[in-house]
This record gives structure tokens, C-alpha cells and sequence, in this order.
């Protein structure tokens, strides 16, 4: 079985060839390749030799003769084409030449520091004459006791921005020898420094230069980058220094497949797909009957854990009889795996190793694996759902295929309205250019804790810059700290007040940089002997309120484990391993607050703003879902605090006239409901009839008084007798009620205009979906108005709320055309989202409203 004959079945086999909406075939393509330079160290050859190298692709030669002459030097090309030689070169044979020449290694990840010091290592530089060329890894793992080892001999250091962050800047006269002789900086993976993680990532660069300069030192620096719209642009941001972009590929590449499969429409009325992670299943199955090696990418977390079940569970028993019979368990390594982040080091590494080794067919994982670790050569890429950029699309599917043998990618597409929009129009992402890595070192709130740190390392002169930054401004900024009693001003410098550093106090990369430990004490033998309880993992603190919630169902390499207690003083949940027949999904509530308002205009139908919101979020419950068929066991309530969020929005909100326009036509639902004069009384005769007490849970009135909820939605109905008969309602709990409606409400017009607007807008952002958040606010906190908000999903925002303002008419105007041409009947999740148990989805009001919103020619518009 191989790849061809998979490839032959997919083409013939009914319940697969008709939902390939696109088949792309990309011809083999033939190395580009030139002797080794001449001035290459004899050394290097050798080494290279041994390895069966003995020349160059032209990028790599390129990348040779800028760098020798003293150019920063940026390589922009695909996955697997050699870049990690292309900047091993330069490095090593300055070190050769000069023995007392230092440099620093940054990875975006722990994993790709291991993965490089491998490589290196194959090198064997420690054996070079006459230069030894220790090489070490320092970063948060790296041993106390190894660790002034490390800065003293290593000439080659390994790390990540974190740890430039934290760990060596704010320490840097332990470095001095290192400082004074650092030659080179080479910025590996640089298209993962985008938003605030580049934001960040690019002050921390201004502070090493700055370190670098104070002990006389000027490194030179090499970036990579996967495919980008702006690797150069992107670079000299990030070092603000001229870069010379090298991005013309001279690897060998083999036959490349791509294919994109639209799982079938099994409810044309209301536009019900075949699930996109059940379809995935079922083509990762027929790869691994193929005995194609694989990674298949999912969104998130949650959906690796799911499909990594599905998969195992089918595979356990022919695995288990396949064992000899006196082969320990624990010794099997199992051919399918999961990856994401959450997983022990140990864990990753292992099954890195299994890829590369071929003990893993099969890895199911988030973006994680996106970035270039060796994993070998795989035969095929799957993703679950649109990864939500060009940019991560080119780097996922660029992950099967190595060298000349030939190698599948499949894109299969959810139903949300974003995939489905690409699915119909395959012009807005094939043949188009990625997006571009957007970074704004100059953010306020980024800039002044850096500026703290940089006077923490070292005061700051009268007259002095930071990086690009004037000197002017920056002073003005160091006022302000000043004012602040955070710094003082002494002898025309400035110095920083406190003792602790700041640094230790700043997250790169999430807003809180605190994150939640799982405990478990399943085995005993351990926890007996360590004195203390197992841990299988982490989860950042922001997720832990949806993800290890008391009674939540955490799924962590396909094993299911039972929450017990989250302890948030603490950052410590308890789990116990379980095998149950469901999983749990977290039920949310959202608040908004408008704080100021940077702009407003008025609209067709209604005014746009932007500005700065406050979002204050709480998880108030969960569902029990049954695994397979997401048959709902059940929900229960949660007493969890809210987290608030301050951060930037883009509002929408309707006017007067809009509303009574839509009341006029009949599709406008988000009116109060007028339950008639005789409604008191109804409500106590259902209440005494159900004795009470909640017809769901259970739960006894106290204070409070129970609802009266109709089963069939109220405005179902065209009189309220109709509506207010007796065997339509139930008394429910505050709690049941809240969780039923969500389930069985009438979505409105303004719901599914939040709906769509959340799934379209990421595709003119060129972000992740993940990066936005969205609230319907049908109450009308502007004013009265009825509003719907999008949000940047970061603290202070990114400038995703401002673009959204300034595209408004052509965001209006796709939505209206993804909805209209949509052909389900009533709302499905491919348009305005799925209607509740009773069907009521509200397509219709939705394009009602999207006609009042759109402009007949968006870019003839001024608003």
C-alpha cells in the first residue's frame, strides 16, 4: 500500500471523489544547485562531506556570499529546503576564523532548540582544529548548575526570546564575555513573530543591541521565514536595520497533491454538512490503512484530543494483538499520537522522535508541529478547517513531502461561513499571496514595559533612543516613568527605582503569564516515591476557566481525566484518570463595556465606532456531550469569578429607522416579548402545577423565583393565548433556563449578523479566528441601539478593531453575498449559524438586515 494507491482510491471511491471540489497537481521540481565556495573552511567541507553533502542550492550560496560581506540577511523559502545549513555556514566559519567570536541562537520554541542542537551536533564542531565550537542550550530548562558553565565556554548559544526576556538581558554582566565577542544573531522561524508576540519579540531585540553596543559589540544578523507577504518588511522591522531578502528556493521538491474536500450536505433544508472532524477521521484512516505516515492539523486543543480518541480507539485492539506475548505495555510506543501544547517536553520529544524514526505513523496536532522541528519526511498533511492565514496554510501543507518523493496535502473544510466562503470562492487563497506579518514595536503599553526594562539593564543617557525611536520621544516616555516614581533622574541619566527587574513581571507572548499545573495521584508507586502528586500538564490560566473547570472532562493524549477541584490561589487542578462516554463543553456569558470612543460615522442603517471596551466574561456552566453522536446528558451550573478584559472593539450598532423598518417588514425579533395582562397569573399556575421547583434539575425556589419558559419560542406564535397554553411551558432554574435558551431561542436577524460578521472578518484581517472575540448586545447599551462587537482578543488590542472600521462596507457587503448564496433555507453554520432544536434560524432577518447595512458598490464608499 502507498501513497499512489491511496490516491487512486480517494479518485474512484464514490463517498470521496465527488467532494473533492479541488484537486491540484504541482510537477516535481529539480534542484538548483552550485559547488561549494571557495572560500568555505576545510573543516565545514569535511563535515558536510561526511554527511553526503558536497554542494549547494542557490539560496544557500546566496545566503553565503551576503552574509561573508557583512549583510544582514533575511531567507524567505519553503519548508525542508535547507535554511538551517544556509545560516550554519556563515556562523560556523566566522567562528573557525575567529576564535573568540560568539553567537546567539533565538528559536521561537524550546522544541526547535533541541531539534537545531541535534543538527548541530551531526556537525561534530567540537572536533574542529583549531577552533572548538562548544555548543549549548540555555533557556528555562537548562539546570542551575550547568548554567555559568554555559556563559563562560559556549560559543554558540541556543535560546528563546523569553529567555533573552528574562534570563539573560536583565543579567547581562554575567554575559560579558559573551556580549563583547557576540558575532552573529541568527532569528529562526521570524513569520511566527506577528502581532503582540512580534510586537514584544522586536523590543527585546532593541534591548540585545542596545546590551550589545554598551560592550561594544554590532552582531550581524540572519532571519528565516516561511512563506510571508513581507519577509523583508517583516525583518528590518524586527532589527530595524537593512536586510537583504533572499527568497528564490533552489531545493529539490517532489510531485505535490492538493486537494480540498467539502464534506457533503446530508439536510439540504437546513444546510447540515457532514461533520469536517468525522470526515477527517475517515480519511485519516483510509492514510493509515495506506500506511501513509501523517500529521493531521486541527484548530484546537479540545479537537486533537477528539479526533487522537477516534482514531485510537479504533486502532487499540488490532495494536494490542499484534503484541508479542511477553512485551511490556508500557514499552509499546503507539502508532498514533497527539501534539499540542499542554504535553510534557519528555512527551513532545518522544514523539518527534517516533516520527523521525517511523514508529509514529500518524500525529495529530495544532499548530505546534507548524513550526519546522525535523519530523522526517511525511507522505501527507491533513487540516482540519481553514488554519485561518495563507501563510499557515502554505506552512502546514508544506510539512508532508521531503526532498523528491511525491506527498498529498487535503484542506478539509468545516462548516463555518469562512471555510464554506473559500470553499465556493478558491480565487481568495489559491494563487494569491500570503498574508503579511503586521508588528507594532511602537504599542504603547509594550514600548513603556520595555523601556523599563532597558533602564532596569542599563540607565538610559539624556538624548538617547531606543531602537527607531526618537530620542525626544523616548524621553518624554522616561518623564512619564519618571512622574510615575518608577525612575529617577540623576546626572543626565535616568535610572530605574525598584529593585526587583521588570522583566520577570512581563509575558511575551499571553496576557497572563501565570499558568494552571494538572495533578493527578493515579499512580501511587510515583507519587509514593517523589512525595508528591503526578503532573501530566499545563494549561495557561486564561484557558483553565473553560478547560479544567470542577467536573470538566480534560483530554490529554487521548486519555480522558476527571477534574476534581481547580485551585486558582493555588494554579493547581486535580484530575483522576476516567474512561467515560462523553466530554464537556464550557457554556459562556460576556459583558461589554464602552470605555472611550477613538471614532464614530454614520453608516447605511445605522453608525460604526471604535475604541477602547472593557470585556468582562464568565463561565456560568457546562454541557455533558456524548462522544460520537454529541447527544446532550445534560448541564450543570458553575460558580466561577469573571475575568475582565480591556482591550479595543469595532461596534455596529442599528438605527431608530432601521428598526422600524424591519418591525414594518415583519423581521425584526429582538423586541421585548408582550406575554399579555393575564401573564402573572399564568406564571403562578405553571409554578404551583410543577410544585416549584425546576423541571430540569430539580432545584427548589428560594429567594428567587423560578421561570416560566415556553417551549415553543414566543414569537413562533401570532396571538399570546396560543403561546401561554399551559402544555407550552415549564417552570425552569435561572441556570436551566439560561442553558434551554441558548439551545432553543429564535436567533434573530442581529444574531445572525454577529454570527457571520465573527466567521468573514478574520479572512480581511488575514488573523486567526481565535484572535477575535464577538458579543450580540440586543439590549441596546449605545444609546438604546441593538449592536453587535467585535473585539481584539489581547489586552490594549492590535489594531484589529481599527481595520475593521475602515473596511465596514466591504466587510457588509460579503456577508450579504456569503448569506445569500448560502442555500439552506433557514440558517445553517455555513451562513447565519444553525438554528436551535425547533429550527428557527433566522436567515431571512439576517438578510433583511444585511440589505439595510450594505452599500450597492462598497468601494465607491466614503463612510
Amino acid at each position: 500500500m502507498s501513497l499512489e494507491s491511496l490516491i487512486r482510491l480517494w479518485r474512484a471511491h464514490p463517498d470521496s471523489a465527488p467532494n473533492f471540489s479541488i484537486w491540484q497537481t504541482t510537477p516535481a521540481r529539480r534542484a538548483q544547485t552550485h559547488p561549494f565556495p571557495d572560500d568555505l573552511p576545510d573543516a565545514l567541507r569535511a563535515a558536510l562531506s561526511r554527511r553526503g553533502i558536497d554542494s549547494l542550492f542557490d539560496h544557500q550560496l546566496e545566503a553565503w556570499t551576503h552574509a561573508r560581506a557583512g549583510r544582514n540577511v533575511v531567507l524567505a523559502t519553503g519548508t525542508a529546503s535547507g535554511k538551517t545549513l544556509a545560516y550554519n555556514l556563515p556562523v560556523i566559519a566566522s567562528l573557525i576564523a575567529n576564535t573568540d567570536a560568539r553567537a546567539l541562537y533565538l528559536f521561537p520554541t524550546k522544541a526547535l532548540a533541541q531539534d537545531q542542537l541535534s543538527t548541530l551536533a551531526d556537525l561534530n564542531l567540537q572536533a574542529f582544529q583549531p577552533s572548538n565550537i562548544p555548543t549549548a542550550i540555555y533557556d528555562g530548562d537548562t539546570a542551575q548548575s550547568q548554567r555559568s558553565s554555559i556563559r563562560r565556554n559556549a560559543r554558540i548559544i541556543l535560546s528563546n526570546p523569553d529567555m533573552l526576556h528574562t534570563g539573560i538581558l536583565p543579567h547581562h554582566t554575567n554575559w560579558a564575555d559573551f556580549f563583547k565577542s557576540l558575532r552573529y544573531v541568527v532569528i529562526d522561524e521570524m513569520h511566527t513573530y506577528r502581532g503582540v508576540f512580534g510586537s514584544h519579540v522586536a523590543n527585546v531585540i532593541r534591548r540585545l543591541k542596545r546590551v550589545a553596543k554598551f560592550y561594544g559589540a554590532q552582531p550581524q544578523f540572519i532571519l528565516t521565514s516561511a512563506t510571508i507577504g513581507n519577509p523583508k518588511e517583516l525583518a528590518e522591522r524586527l532589527i530595524e536595520s537593512a536586510v537583504e531578502l533572499i527568497d528564490n528556493d533552489g531545493s529539490s521538491r517532489g510531485e505535490r497533491h492538493f486537494l480540498l474536500y467539502n464534506p457533503p450536505v446530508i439536510d439540504e433544508a437546513i444546510g447540515l454538512r457532514k461533520s469536517s472532524l468525522l470526515e477527517s477521521v475517515r480519511l485519516a484512516k483510509d492514510l493509515i490503512a495506506n500506511d501513509v505516515q501523517s500529521v493531521v492539523f486541527a484548530r484546537s486543543r479540545r479537537s486533537v484530543e477528539i479526533i487522537l480518541t477516534y482514531l485510537q480507539e479504533e486502532s487499540r485492539n488490532s495494536v494490542l494483538d499484534s503484541r508479542k506475548p511477553n512485551t511490556e505495555s508500557s514499552n509499546i510506543v503507539h502508532p498514533i499520537r497527539g501534539y499540542r501544547s499542554g504535553y510534557l517536553p519528555g512527551q513532545r520529544r518522544e514523539i518527534e522522535k517516533g516520527l523521525r524514526d517511523g514508529t509514529v505513523k500518524t500525529v495529530v496536532a495544532t499548530n505546534a508541529l507548524e513550526l519546522g522541528i525535523d519530523i522526517g519526511g511525511l507522505g501527507a498533511a491533513m487540516l482540519v478547517g481553514y488554519p485561518g492565514s495563507i501563510a499557515s496554510l502554505t506552512q502546514q501543507t508544506g510539512r508532508a513531502g521531503r526532498g523528491e518523493a511525491p506527498a498529498l496535502a487535503v484542506l478539509v473544510a468545516s462548516a463555518s461561513p469562512l471555510d464554506q466562503f473559500l470553499a465556493h470562492h478558491p480565487d481568495y487563497f489559491i494563487g494569491k499571496s500570503p498574508e503579511q506579518a503586521l508588528i507594532n514595536p511602537d504599542h504603547l503599553l509594550i514600548l513603556l514595559n520595555h523601556l523599563r526594562c532597558a533602564m532596569f539593564e542599563l540607565p538610559f543617557q539624556k538624548g538617547e533612543g531606543f531602537g527607531s525611536l526618537p530620542a525626544k520621544t523616548t524621553e518624554e516616555y522616561l518623564e512619564f516613568l519618571a512622574f510615575n516614581n518608577e525612575a529617577h533622574f540623576s546626572q543626565k541619566k535616568y535610572f530605574w527605582m525598584s529593585d526587583s527587574y521588570p522583566a520577570a513581571n512581563i509575558s511575551l507572548r499571553s496576557a497572563s503569564p501565570a499558568n494552571v499545573v494538572l495533578q493527578t495521584t493515579d499512580d501511587p508507586v510515583n507519587s509514593l516515591r517523589t512525595g508528591r502528586p503526578q503532573v501530566i500538564g499545563e494549561v495557561d490560566l486564561a484557558s483553565a476557566y473553560w478547560m479544567v473547570h470542577p467536573n470538566a472532562i480534560y483530554l490529554h493524549e487521548g486519555q480522558q481525566y476527571f477534574v476534581h477541584d481547580l485551585d486558582l490561589e493555588k494554579n493547581i487542578a486535580s484530575v483522576t484518570a476516567v474512561a467515560l462516554d462523553y466530554y464537556t463543553e464550557a457554556q459562556r456569558e460576556t459583558e461589554i463595556q464602552i470605555l472611550s470612543s477613538n471614532a464614530q460615522a454614520a453608516v447605511h442603517g445605522g453608525e460604526k465606532g471604535h475604541g477602547e471596551i472593557q470585556v468582562t466574561t464568565q463561565v456560568v456552566g457546562f454541557k455533558k456531550l456524548r462522544w460520537f453522536t454529541r447527544e446532550n446528558l445534560g448541564e450543570k451550573p458553575l460558580d466561577l469569578p469573571p475575568t475582565d478584559l480591556q482591550t479595543t472593539g469595532y461596534w455596529l450598532s442599528l438605527s431608530d429607522s432601521t428598526i422600524e423598518t424591519l418591525r414594518e417588514a415583519g423581521t425584526w425579533t429582538n423586541d421585548p416579548n408582550d406575554y399579555g395582562r393575564d401573564w402573572p397569573r399564568i406564571r403562578l399556575a405553571v409554578r404551583t402545577r410543577d410544585g416549584f421547583r425546576c423541571q430540569v434539575c430539580g432545584a427548589a425556589e428560594t429567594d428567587r423565583e423560578h421561570d416560566v419558559h415556553h417551549k415553543i419560542p414566543f414569537k413562533a406564535f401570532t396571538s399570546a393565548a396560543e403561546a401561554n397554553r399551559l402544555d407550552n411551558l415549564i417552570t425552569l432554574c435561572p441556570a436551566c433556563h439560561r442553558s434551554v435558551e441558548q439551545n432553543v431561542r429564535m436567533r434573530s436577524g442581529l444574531a445572525g449578523l454577529s454570527y457571520v460578521l465573527s466567521q468573514l472578518a478574520p479572512l480581511f484581517l488575514m488573523c486567526d479566528p481565535s484572535d477575535l472575540g464577538v458579543h450580540t448586545d440586543a439590549a441596546g447599551s449605545i444609546r438604546g441601539l441593538p449592536a453587535v462587537f467585535l473585539y481584539d482578543q489581547i489586552p490594549a488590542g492590535i489594531g484589529f478593531s481599527q481595520k475593521l472600521f475602515e473596511i465596514h462596507d466591504e466587510l457588509m457587503a460579503r456577508a450579504l453575498e456569503l448569506v445569500g448564496e448560502c442555500e439552506c433555507k433557514d440558517g445553517c453554520p455555513s451562513c447565519v449559524g444553525p438554528g436551535g432544536e425547533n429550527g428557527y434560524g433566522g436567515k431571512q432577518e439576517t438578510i433583511e438586515v444585511l440589505k439595510r447595512l450594505a452599500v450597492s458598490d462598497p468601494a465607491s464608499s466614503t463612510s
